[in-house]
């Protein structure tokens, strides 16, 4: 039986292809609302059923030499590079993302963290000998020690809409490689990639169990991967919301978490700044997945001395993108995830109105045949007090609050339920890493949107609990075992 029939896509549990008990619903494509495909929905029992192959598929996984898992990986990342193309098509007609993005971004990154984590990293960490003087059995002894890094057990993986490729990778990759074994819920509304990498997987060997895929569009499914009595830890990425009702579940079961949640990055742009740069870094937002990522740099704070001259550079960039078809060429912006998300988005704009906010440019539903679009909008002349500068708007919209020194950027930043990443726009080198450090944010760029796929990634407050990527990720997914012995 293949995983994907005319009938729709099936489950991956135990290493098999099954029929969901709840059938099937239509995926639609956010450019063109036309149907992708049809995404199985799970049952409650077919979840723990899930779970319960991880659990099995465990021991003997968690056994296997970290060379061999690593092997794994790599055989994945090749499958990947095979089907890259058809792959990166699928990423595009779920997600709405541009052609640049589907395939650099979503299946190019994903692929990328597979070859990551198929090279093995020491486990165990000799700790200094140190003199025991008043042991249990009386007079002094020399003890060794070793810190031992070993996996978690079965980790549930929910993964979310904006990245179909990215985010499941990285969180499946690291766990499989720290000898973990896993139930995949993705997102609803762009499910069938995520299926796609678990054919990728069974192609290179992965023991049957060791992977688990098993989605739905209703909470039951995500319900049961994260109640699951088989369930060690949770990675959960998606809204504060959601990753609080996670917590509460795990809380109850001692269960592991790793949670990346919602932002409100502040970009803080002082008068010495490089505009050019800080507005090309900021006109992310409106461009990159159409503004539906966490780490945007959505809430900006600048210097009065510039404050109208940014306006005016934002302002211009934004009305100049091209808003339309992904997969046309030039286009720049293109859709939000659901016809849901758009009004979401266009309800904040109208209240950012409402509240007293300047639309500089946007705020217009653009004018198209189909599709979920919203139009790049900055909101100006704000106050930290409005519910668009508060509030995870998840769309290209920019608000933007001016400041007259540093210590007020710093507490207009830091005046926030979040904490993922803010950025610093300053000619004062010295400055902008002086601000940096004082920021309660997981992460800072300083002149810059980049990332570094090393770099730790998380954030305080309501944004998040722990941290991955690079070798943090292989962390998140591991217990610390201390063995001691007499020196």
């Amino acid at each position: 039986m293949t995983a994907s029939e005319s009938t729709g896509q099936r489950l991956f549990v135990g290493g098999a292809w099954v029929a969901p008990d709840h059938g099937f619903y239509e995926v639609r494509d956010p450019a063109t609302e036309k149907v992708v495909g049809l995404a199985p929905e799970a049952s409650r029992a077919q979840v723990h059923a899930a779970a319960a192959a991880a659990r099995e598929a465990f021991g003997p996984w968690s056994r296997t030499p970290a060379e061999e898992r690593a092997a794994v990986l790599a055989r994945a990342a090749d499958v990947i590079q095979r089907n890259f193309a058809a792959y990166a098509d699928l990423a595009q007609a779920e997600s709405g993302a541009t052609t640049g993005t589907a395939r650099g971004m979503q299946v190019g990154v994903g692929m990328a963290r597979f070859r990551r984590y198929a090279r093995p990293e020491p486990v165990e960490t000799a700790l200094p000998p140190q003199i025991n003087e008043a042991g249990p059995f009386g007079g002094a002894a020399v003890m060794g020690a070793l810190a031992v890094r070993r996996p978690v057990g079965v980790v549930t993986c929910i993964t979310s809409y904006n990245n179909p490729w990215a985010n499941p990778a990285g969180k499946i990759a690291p766990a499989l490689a720290m000898g973990n074994t896993v139930v995949v819920k993705p997102a609803p509304q762009d499910p069938l990639s995520v299926y796609r990498m678990a054919e990728a997987l069974e192609a290179a060997g992965v023991p049957p169990g060791v992977v688990n895929v098993v989605g739905g569009s209703t909470p039951e499914s995500g319900e049961a991967a994260v109640d699951s009595p088989d369930v060690d830890m949770v990675s959960f990425t998606g809204s504060t919301a959601v990753g609080q009702r996670i917590a509460e579940v795990c809380g109850r079961g001692m269960k592991r978490q790793l949670m990346e949640l919602g932002g409100k990055g502040a970009a803080i742009v002082f008068d010495d700044a490089d505009l050019g740069s800080a507005v090309a870094g900021i006109g992310t937002t409106f461009s990159f997945y159409s503004g539906q990522i966490c780490t945007a740099p959505t809430r900006v704070l600048a210097q009065r001395g510039v404050y109208d001259q940014l306006v005016r550079q934002l302002a211009a960039y934004a009305s100049h993108l091209k808003v339309g078809d992904p997969r046309e060429r030039g286009t720049v912006v293109g859709p939000v995830i659901s016809a849901a998300h758009r009004d979401r988005v266009e309800s904040y704009v109208e209240l950012g109105r409402k509240e007293g906010a300047l639309v500089v440019t946007g705020g217009e539903r653009p004018s198209l045949p189909g599709g979920f679009y919203v139009a790049p909008t900055l909101l100006a002349d704000c106050t930290r007090d409005m519910r668009v500068v508060r509030e995870e708007i998840f769309g290209p919209v920019v608000v933007v609050l001016p400041f007259d020194d540093e210590e007020e950027a710093i507490a207009l930043a830091d005046d926030s339920d979040y904490g993922l990443i803010d950025y610093v726009w300053s000619g004062d080198v010295a400055r902008a890493f002086r601000v940096a450090r004082r920021l309660r944010a997981g992460g800072v760029g300083v002149n810059t949107v980049g990332r570094n796929m090393e770099a730790p990634f998380g954030g305080f407050k309501k944004s998040g609990v722990g941290r991955d990527v690079g070798s943090y990720a292989l962390h998140a997914y591991s217990e610390t075992q201390a063995i001691v012995w007499p020196g």
